[in-house]
């Protein structure tokens, strides 16, 4: 199985193209406000490092927050697009989820975080069971780092952005009994390479999105109320892209993957 994976919900960007469990190309950058104008083109330079068309792809993974509400729209969207003008399956993956697929080896719970744009942070809690994979011991959440603090109940591992932003704060409020384990750098950054493999496991359970696709914003917010009445830049988007490959698809132009 080849797959296609997109992570944008932050100011890094992270695309891989993996086949099986071998990683044929990726590429990671600080993308800062430009996501929407980096991300066709390191698509396209991927599929040309890998030797491969879209359409030689097994399915598409997509990373659905919670995270930059811009940087999510721009990955659903595209995904979306690029579903729409080749027909592949895609599959959606939670960010915080891939965050904590990154610390396989982990025998306590598992706490990535992310800064929410309101100056909170996002963390979900997870635990590695032998047999079961990856479970949710918490499912994502959004508050003040005292109210991740306080549903820390054991010896947690945490990691990421909310923790670079606001471990000060989060170690302080935790209570007497509970200690903390800083995570890897290498786990601070949401990679498409582990949305990629939780991607393949879901293609290959069936769990496949449908028409209905909403962002995982975990906070309401006007961007997501839009989205519900089908008239966000999320759908603006996904017309662009989806129209623009279906054009490059019809022309025939081998020479370029897109």
């Amino acid at each position: 199985m080849k797959i296609l994976a997109v992570e944008t919900v932050t100011r890094w960007q992270s695309v891989a193209i993996l086949g099986d469990d071998l990683i044929l190309a990726t590429h990671e950058q600080e993308a800062g406000g430009a996501q929407d104008s980096l991300l066709l083109p390191t698509i396209d330079r991927l599929l040309s490092q890998s030797g491969l068309q879209l359409n030689d792809l097994s399915g598409l993974a997509c990373s659905i927050g919670p995270g930059s509400f811009t940087g999510i729209r721009v990955g659903i969207a595209t995904c979306l697009g690029l579903r729409g003008a080749t027909d592949l399956p895609l599959t959606l993956v939670p960010t915080l989820e891939a965050m904590a697929r990154s610390l396989e080896a982990a025998t306590v719970p598992i706490c990535p975080t992310l800064v929410s744009r309101r100056g909170e942070v996002y963390w979900a809690i997870f635990r590695w069971a032998e047999g079961q994979g990856l479970n949710r011991v918490l499912s994502e959440q959004v508050g003040t780092p005292q109210a991740l603090a306080q549903s820390l109940i054991e010896h947690t591992i945490v990691f990421g952005s909310g923790w670079s932003s606001m471990g000060h704060e989060i170690q302080a409020a935790l209570p007497p009994s509970v200690t903390v384990t800083v995570g890897p750098d290498r786990a601070f950054r949401p990679s498409a390479i582990q949305v990629a493999r939780i991607g393949m496991e879901r293609l290959r359970r069936g769990e496949i999105a449908g028409d209905l696709v909403a962002p995982l914003y975990v906070q309401q917010t006007e961007a997501e109320i839009q989205y519900e009445r089908g008239g966000s830049p999320l759908a603006r988007r996904r017309q662009r892209v989806e129209t623009k490959i279906a054009e490059r698809l019809a022309r025939g132009r081998r020479r370029s993957p897109l």
